[in-house]
């Protein structure tokens, strides 16, 4: 078959093919032309899921009538002019694709009138032409109403759901886009009924209240702003060029899947695997397995540092500093649940010896009951509903001072399941986290060996020799310094081969090839939520710390104790998980019916 040049009809079809997938494609892309138009309130009316009509009415600047066919030819934008504008793009579109491409896959009616003139325009297109166009009057703004979509292409609309499940695909781009924009009310009906209405106040929490409701809302603790000291990270990010904003919500409050996590870039709703992952890391512990936050967030840095032109439907971008980015998320968010009381205490002030003692509290007149009072081992008299939590813990907290010298004073009592360590003392019971505690340790032990370049090897009784993949080999040539120093003695020995002599102490019972690989898959999925050096360490600890299911004798459970109790740091390991978690005197004699 000789090359020949596709009709313009087709290629147009081929082109809406990339931009509009379905109709919560087309929401978004009107949504955004509505927001960048400054627009303040939006509504959105949908039928049968999108496929019989869609329309967006703004009360944004409009469109001069002389430039309206001009908006529907394909890269036709007022956003950019030059190839270099797409490096500091700050609006939401910018292609010029969007109002074509829709065109090209349905009907479109628009009419549209800037503040300015006295009379708006009225526009009908059919599948890419022009059909109609006239003056009339009407408020000013835009209006577009897209019906019959996919029409000339019948073949799509056989990959469509039903329409409820479109419905709430456009329900869920309408909720996304109205946390990103909170000083802009949107309305959204669908079949004449009213779906979501937002209050366009420019206040997040009561954005986030007309979402997901006053249970939600109640247990949302805010992000304070993330932003850091201005001095430049080893990425070359500077602290003053990244700002992470936004709610999450407490650890009691989660559901079975992430639809309840919105990731904001430059007030853009995207998806990011990496950035899920850091999210994970910072509820890491405080949640159950396969059960995930409720979350919003912000995140605001320089145009120039986040490639928002990488996907067709923008709906991905790619950042230049991704793990400053990354363990920044994970750290603020991590803040929050250690700076805030949610309903279920994580982490709560931990008041030492000699602070005020233990009264009883009575419980308050709405039902609700107090878990402890503030006092010695109390969590500062959290209120909670009564009939979720039987006991209540509480994660010790941030102040090290206080939680040394609670351990100095444990005694152990045994182990639970090989995974925890129970102790008892003058606040009440202790569980402490075998692997956590261990490997907050060996962390921070490593840390100091680094900084002494203190090398401590195990040499292997005989080489031996480890094929690595390029992504290892490039993880093992970031970290060669510090693996060395670590105890690690590595040369290599051709191709993909490489000869290994030594390995860390810690590491010295493990199959030493095979230990060599894990650490450096691990490394690279960590580093990109810490900082490089900081996923060595941690990794390093992690897997030569004592495990989850080792049985442990009482000298060694007593050592642990000891070892935790003179690190500088040893509330939570280097993954954020807490090393110790207490229930005081008073919340086990309320249980017992002794209070």
């Amino acid at each position: 078959m000789p090359i020949r040049e596709l009709p313009p009809e087709v290629a147009a079809q081929i082109a809406a093919g990339e931009v509009v997938e379905r109709p919560a494609s087309v929401v978004k892309e009107l949504l955004e032309n509505s927001l960048d138009a400054g627009a303040t309130r939006i509504v959105v009316s949908v039928r049968q899921g999108g496929v019989a009509e869609i329309s967006v009415t703004d009360d944004g600047c409009g469109i001069p009538a002389a430039e309206v066919p001009l908006a529907f030819r394909r890269h036709a934008t007022s956003k950019l002019l030059t190839a270099a504008d797409l490096s500091t793009v700050a609006t939401l579109g910018f292609r010029g694709e969007a109002l074509p491409s829709i065109a090209a896959v349905s009907r479109v009616t628009i009419t549209t009138r800037p503040a300015d003139t006295s009379a708006g325009l009225r526009c009908e297109l059919r599948y890419g032409e022009i059909v109609a166009s006239d003056e009339l009057g009407c408020p000013p703004g835009t209006t577009i109403r897209v019906q019959e979509l996919f029409g000339n292409l019948p073949a799509r609309r056989g990959f469509l759901r039903s329409a409820a499940a479109e419905t709430a695909r456009i329900q869920e781009v309408v909720t996304r886009t109205a946390l990103a924009w909170p000083s802009v009310r949107f309305n959204l009906t669908a079949d004449g009924r009213p779906v979501v209405d937002t209050p366009g106040s420019g206040r997040l929490p009561e954005a986030i209240l007309a979402i997901y409701g006053a249970e939600v809302a109640a247990r949302m603790l805010p992000l304070s702003d993330a932003a850091a000291t201005g001095e430049p990270s080893s990425d070359g990010l500077a602290g003053n060029d990244l700002a992470i904003n936004g709610y999450a919500s407490a650890p009691e409050i989660s559901r079975h899947n992430r639809s309840g996590v919105t990731l904001l870039v430059n007030r853009r709703w995207v998806q990011d695997r990496s950035l899920n992952y850091a999210i994970d890391q910072a509820y890491h512990g405080m949640l159950p397995e396969r059960r995930y936050p409720i979350a919003v967030i912000s995140i605001a840095l320089p145009p120039e540092r986040v490639d928002v032109n990488y996907h067709p439907a923008k709906s991905e971008v790619r950042f230049r500093q991704q793990p400053n980015l990354f363990s920044a998320v994970q750290r603020a968010i991590r803040d929050a649940l250690i700076a805030h009381a949610p309903a279920r205490p994580v982490a709560r002030p931990f008041r030492p010896a000699g602070g005020a003692a233990d009264t009883d509290t009575p419980p308050p007149s709405d039902g609700r009951r107090v878990i402890s009072p503030a006092g010695r081992g109390g969590n500062g008299g959290l209120v909670v509903p009564t009939p979720d939590y039987p006991l209540l813990p509480s994660a010790l907290p941030t102040d090290a001072v206080p939680l040394r010298q609670t351990l100095e004073s444990l005694r152990v009592v045994g182990q639970i399941r090989q995974t925890y360590v129970i102790a008892e003392g003058d606040g009440g019971m202790f569980l402490i986290d075998q692997h956590a505690a261990h490997e907050c340790i060996v962390y921070q032990r490593i840390l100091r060996q680094w900084a002494d370049r203190e090398r401590i090897a195990q040499p292997l009784l005989a080489p031996a020799t480890a094929e690595l993949t390029f992504a290892q080999q490039d993880t093992l040539q970031q970290h060669a310094e510090l693996l060395a120093v670590s105890g690690y003695d590595l040369e290599p020995f051709g191709g993909n081969a490489w000869l290994l002599r030594a390995v860390p102490p810690q590491l010295a019972a493990a199959d030493p090839i095979q230990s060599l690989l894990e650490l450096l898959d691990a490394v690279a999925l960590e580093q990109v939520v810490m900082e490089r050096d900081d996923a060595l360490a941690a990794t390093l600890a992690c897997h030569g710390s004592v495990r989850a299911g080792a049985t442990l004798s009482h000298a060694e459970m007593t050592a642990l104790i000891t070892q935790l109790r003179d690190t500088p740091q040893p509330h939570r390991c280097p993954h954020g998980r807490p090393t110790v978690v207490h229930f005081s005197q008073y919340q086990l004699e309320r249980e017992f019916g002794r209070r």
